[in-house]
Order: C-alpha cells, then sequence, then structure tokens
C-alpha cells in the first residue's frame, strides 16, 4: 500500500500542464476493438486504469504499444474469450468491453465492473440499451453474458444521461444494421471525443454532445489516430489547489469551456482568476465567500469534482451547501475533513458547512479517487503535516499529482507503508 505525505502550508506558483481526460481514454482504448485496422491514441495519461486496459487488450490477444502519450493498438488478433473476474474488478471501465466486444463480434462475457466504492452504480441501463440491440443477456454468479445473432439499429431512451451507457450503446450500434437514435443521451465533452474517434475510424455518428445522438451502422472500421482531450476534473482539482493556496498559479493546456460549472462557482467566491484561450491563472483570497453546489450531468457541476470543492468550502466565510444527485455514497471524504477540523454536517445527500475553520495535518485514507483529491487539498492548506493512506485510488486518476504538485512549490511525498 501507498500514502502520501502532504506538508502543508506551501504556496503554490508556477504551472501545471494538464493530461489527458482519463474519463476519455478508459473508453477510447476498449473502442480500439472495434477497428478492422491498427488505431492510435495520443495525449493518454500515465494512470493505473489505463495500465489495466492495456492489460485486458493483451489478455485478448491484442498488439498494445506504448511510446511516451501515444498508444498504438492492433486489434486484428483479438480471440474473443471471457474476461476473468481478477481482471475486470480492478477498474469500473471495463465495462466498455461489452459494447465493444458485442459490436464486434456479436458476443461478449465478463464480470461485473470495479472502481471506487462510491454507492450503486448499476449497468441496467447498458444492459437495456444493448438488449434494445438484440443482445440477449444472461447473469450468472456476477457474469455477463451477451450474444446476439444480430444486432439491428433502433430509438433507445435513456431514463438517466448515463455517460457510461451512452459508450456502451455508441460501440454496440456502430456496426449494428441499420439506425441507432439514443435520446436522452449523456452531453459530457468525453462523448463527443469518443465518437469522433469511431468517426475517424469510417463510423457514421451525428449529435454527438447533444441529447439525441443518430448512429448509421457500417459494416467496417478502419484504421484512426485521435488525441484524448485535455482532462477538465484533474483541471478543476488543481484550479481549486490554486483557489486554496495559489499565487499566480498557472493551469495549462485546458479547454476552458468545459470548465464553466467551476469557474463561474469560483467567480462568485471571489476567488481570482484570469482565463486565457487554454490557461487559467489563479490565486488565493482572503476573502473567499461561501457557496451552493448541486452536482448534475454535463453542462451542470460535475459530480467528480463535488468533493474537491468541499475542501475549498471550508475555507470560505459563511455557510456553504452542496447537493449530490449523481452517488449516494460520495461523502466518505467528510469524516476525514472533521477530523481534519472542518465543520460539516450530512443530511441525507446534502452537506451543510460551515466555514472558514482552521485545517490540521492528521492520518486520514483516501475511500475513493476523488475523496483521495479532496484530503490532498486539504493538506495543501492544513498547519503540518497530512497523511493520506490507500492512494492507489488517487494514482487510478491523477497522473504524477506528487510531481506536478512539487513542481509548483508544494511538499508531498509517497512511500509504501
Amino acid at each position: 500500500m501507498k500514502q502520501i505525505i502532504v506538508e502543508g502550508q506551501h504556496k503554490l506558483k508556477g504551472t501545471i500542464k494538464i493530461c489527458g481526460a482519463k474519463n476519455s481514454a478508459v473508453a477510447l482504448l476498449p473502442a480500439a476493438i472495434l477497428s478492422d485496422g491498427i488505431v492510435k491514441i495520443d495525449n493518454v495519461p500515465n494512470v493505473s486504469d489505463i495500465d489495466a486496459l492495456s492489460e485486458i487488450l493483451e489478455y485478448l490477444g491484442a498488439k498494445v504499444k506504448r511510446d511516451g502519450e501515444l498508444i498504438e493498438i492492433d486489434s486484428s488478433t483479438i480471440i474473443n474469450k471471457e474476461i476473468p473476474e481478477s481482471k475486470a474488478k480492478k477498474l469500473r471501465a471495463s465495462y466498455y468491453f461489452m459494447g465493444a466486444l458485442l459490436g464486434r463480434y456479436k458476443k461478449a462475457e465478463l464480470y461485473f465492473p470495479g472502481g471506487c466504492s462510491i454507492g450503486p452504480r448499476p449497468i441496467n441501463l447498458h444492459l437495456k440499451g444493448l438488449e434494445a440491440l438484440g443482445a440477449k443477456i444472461i447473469e450468472k454468479d456476477n457474469k455477463f453474458t451477451l450474444e446476439a445473432e444480430e444486432l439491428k439499429g433502433t430509438r433507445i431512451y435513456l431514463d438517466i444521461a448515463s455517460v457510461g451507457a451512452t459508450i456502451n450503446i455508441m460501440f454496440a450500434a456502430v456496426k449494428a444494421k441499420g439506425t441507432t437514435v439514443i435520446e436522452n443521451a449523456a452531453k459530457e465533452p468525453e462523448i463527443v471525443n469518443i465518437a469522433t474517434f469511431l468517426n475517424n475510424m469510417g463510423a457514421k455518428i451525428s449529435g454527438a454532445g447533444t441529447s439525441s445522438i443518430t448512429i448509421e451502422g457500417v459494416e467496417v472500421l478502419g484504421s484512426a489516430f485521435t488525441e484524448v482531450i485535455p482532462d477538465r476534473i484533474e483541471a478543476g482539482t488543481y484550479i481549486l489547489a490554486g483557489a486554496l493556496i495559489g499565487e499566480e498559479l498557472k493551469i495549462d493546456n485546458i479547454i476552458p469551456s468545459h470548465l464553466e460549472s467551476l469557474t463561474s462557482k469560483l467567480k462568485e467566491m471571489n476567488v481570482k482568476m484570469t482565463i486565457g484561450i487554454d490557461y487559467i491563472i489563479v490565486s488565493s483570497s482572503n476573502n473567499l465567500r461561501s457557496s451552493s453546489i448541486k452536482t448534475l450531468g454535463y453542462p451542470g457541476f460535475p459530480t467528480d469534482l463535488q468533493q474537491p470543492i468541499t475542501a475549498l468550502f471550508t475555507q470560505a466565510n459563511g455557510n456553504s451547501i452542496v447537493e449530490e444527485t449523481i452517488y449516494e455514497n460520495r461523502f466518505l471524504n467528510v469524516e476525514y475533513l472533521n477530523k481534519m477540523g472542518a465543520d460539516i454536517k450530512i443530511d441525507s445527500n446534502k452537506l451543510y458547512i460551515k466555514g472558514p475553520t482552521k485545517l490540521v495535518g492528521k492520518e486520514v485514507i483516501a475511500t475513493d479517487l476523488r475523496a483521495g483529491a479532496c484530503l490532498i487539498l486539504a493538506g495543501l492548506v492544513a498547519e503540518g503535516k497530512t497523511t493520506v493512506k490507500e492512494v492507489e485510488h488517487i494514482l487510478r486518476g491523477y497522473e504524477n499529482i506528487v510531481g506536478k504538485l512539487n513542481n509548483v512549490g508544494a511538499k508531498l511525498t509517497i512511500e509504501e507503508y
């Protein structure tokens, strides 16, 4: 097990370059299965989720080469077989192999995926969509077998605008006969990134980024190249670090429009910011105002930044409110923030935060990826040293978080325990 020790109260100054979006890359790699040629994906983040996906692709027989941020995948040698539980449980995104394998081979076998424990994240919407396209699904002992004689395009309405379900249905529909329309589709930038990649292969997808996506099935998908978009959640996390203890901290290689739900909130809170074409410069304020957020699908406030912004709310003057509408178990960071000196009360799916409070370094646990990010942010502004244990969760989603923060003045160390 690894832990990160954060020595608090060091000003952050300099530039942090944002890498490719984890939430996009973890779908782009399984998408390579749908190509009958060789695909290249650039700007891929160096995080453990990518290693786990590469391992699954290689287990299936694909040839995977990595050179820095560039990954080349040749799926022509794949042998479609069951993906064992030991590999599927390493990350939530293993479920993308359902749609990709079904789309290419008309059959997929894998176990229920793993990932962070942030509350129930059922795949019923995925299964409902794949069934509508013609798949027969058998579930036994946590293993799913999906099989179809033929996939046929149809109209699918998602009860919830799920990112994962939207992507999985796209994967299965690109080679289905006829036209598929996904209504109430997720609109996240990552959806657009994946649709663009599939279109580069020769798919016919329109409407990505809107609530209605149309897919005309094709028989062959060829070689393609794409770049992973900048990670808006990584960017948001470091912007929040700058709001807490930055001194003209520059967050570079971003798409500012992807971050408007956060930056508009920070302006409300009196955070000092300069927003450029592909960067944001942010500094801490001595007079932070309290605020409120409610998590929603894009373009609303992202659930993945709910825990990180809670660390900032502990330093704001007045009462702030957080309402979580996506996942029911995403307040596991609160116990540890309160241990550090925060004044936060949980009431159902809401947090009530009184600020500002002085935070003091303690031993805390990263219960999930974004909870871990929140606790590192709290440690940056806390007095003394904060020891964040079980940081494997953090390393799943943040490339070189220790190095990036140390390069701008923080004092973090990572060690085994």
